[in-house]
């Protein structure tokens, strides 16, 4: 497989990146929620997700009510005490507007934004700036993980495990890393709790870089309805815990199930080589996909 592509290579940096924003945490602690606070977060697309999965892993450990919100549909007016804006760009028009919303109401909020010196960064209460995962291809992938994993490590989580998961799943040869799913047709992704947010991102990623049919649910939702397109040439990739039952219901509709016991962020990281596998098969160029720019700008 060509590695020649920048979302190539911004792929193989991840447990790198990960392991090094982890050491900032002290200086930024001061800056992302405390325990107890009612939080939300905020982003569009692939920030979005990230923001939801931040919020499920939030409330799994117990530290406080969590909402995640597209910028153009937050329900901010419900309260919060604090609210984390998630922006590679810092120029995306919701997102902007959103911060303004924001200082115009006093919440206090911080921004993770991968360029300095624009309107996100520039304009937040407080800014964490990740300029060392910003990234040449349209397609989001170590900011958006980078970020996530420093949201989970000022939770408690220990991401050192994870970053080696990563490593080994980056080491791999292709048909053993996603092989079987080179010629799957149709692939449906599932989460639980907050391992929904990286099935939405897994679903999306595919999207963007291959022009690939996706789909993301959460798992106990997956039979009530699109279970209804499983079929042989198809699959079903699910993200961290398994409802009972589902493995053996998916195979006898003739789909493959997809599954692997490792943490979902390590999981996304193999999803992202099979979006490098996907477009090159496709004869698409993964940096640049159709109709979407690095930041949308509305007029």
């Amino acid at each position: 497989m060509p590695q020649t592509t920048h979302l190539a290579q911004e792929i193989a940096t991840q447990p790198d990146d990960w392991d090094r924003v982890v050491t900032r945490l002290g200086d930024v602690a001061r800056h992302l929620p405390r325990p107890g606070e009612r939080v939300a977060t905020i982003g569009c697309g692939t920030s979005w997700f990230m923001g939801q999965a931040y919020a499920g892993r939030r409330e799994e450990l117990g530290q406080g009510l969590t909402d995640a919100y597209a910028a153009s549909e937050h329900q901010l007016a419900r309260g919060y005490d604090r609210v984390v804006v998630i922006s590679r760009s810092g120029t995306t028009s919701e997102v902007m507007a959103v911060v303004e919303e924001l200082r115009a109401s006093g919440t206090p909020h911080v921004s993770l934004v991968a360029t300095a010196g624009t309107p996100v960064a520039e304009r937040s209460a407080a800014t964490v700036l990740l300029d060392d995962v910003d990234e040449q291809s349209v397609v989001q992938t170590r900011f958006a993980t980078t970020a996530l994993a420093l949201l989970r490590a000022s939770l408690g989580d220990d991401l050192a495990p994870v970053a080696e998961q990563a490593r080994a799943i980056l080491a791999e040869d292709p048909s053993s890393a996603y092989g079987h799913l080179a010629l799957a047709e149709q692939i449906s992704f599932l989460g639980r709790g907050w391992s929904n947010g990286i099935a939405n991102e897994a679903a999306l990623k595919l999207r963007e870089s291959a022009q690939f049919w996706s789909e993301s649910y959460p798992a106990m939702e997956y039979r009530h309805g699109p279970i209804s397109i499983a079929a042989p040439g198809r699959a079903v990739w699910a993200f961290g815990e398994v409802p009972e039952g589902l493995p053996e219901q998916v195979r006898a509709t003739g789909a493959r199930f997809e599954h692997r016991d490792i943490d979902p962020l390590a999981d996304l990281v193999r999803l992202h080589r099979l979006c490098l596998g996907k477009a090159d098969a496709a004869g698409l160029d993964p940096d640049a996909p159709r109709n979407l720019t690095r930041s949308i700008v509305l007029t």
